[in-house]
């Protein structure tokens, strides 16, 4: 994906000036944004602080490494149980 050329505190600007009833159209002009990508940046970051947009990539690699982990001991659960069986 490419990087976005405004920082999270402009790209929070952008999204409050459109919250607080400026046209999208005139906010996405102002900002030099294609349609898509200020649906795509509301629909990620909409209510987001810039501080909270900076953690937002590491709470997603947070959240993955976190659903690895239940994956795995998911698996060897299954796995555990299946030779249970055998035994039985």
């Amino acid at each position: 994906m490419k990087a976005s050329k405004l920082s999270e505190a402009q790209t929070a600007f952008v999204l409050k000036q459109a919250e607080d009833g400026l046209a999208v159209a005139e906010v996405r002009r102002k900002a030099g944004i294609s349609q898509t990508t200020y649906f795509n940046w509301k629909k990620k970051y909409a209510g987001l602080m810039p501080s909270e947009m900076k953690r937002l990539p590491e709470l997603e690699e947070e959240y993955a490494k976190l659903k690895r982990i239940v994956a795995d001991l998911s698996l060897d659960k299954v796995i555990a149980a299946g030779c249970a069986l055998k035994k039985a």
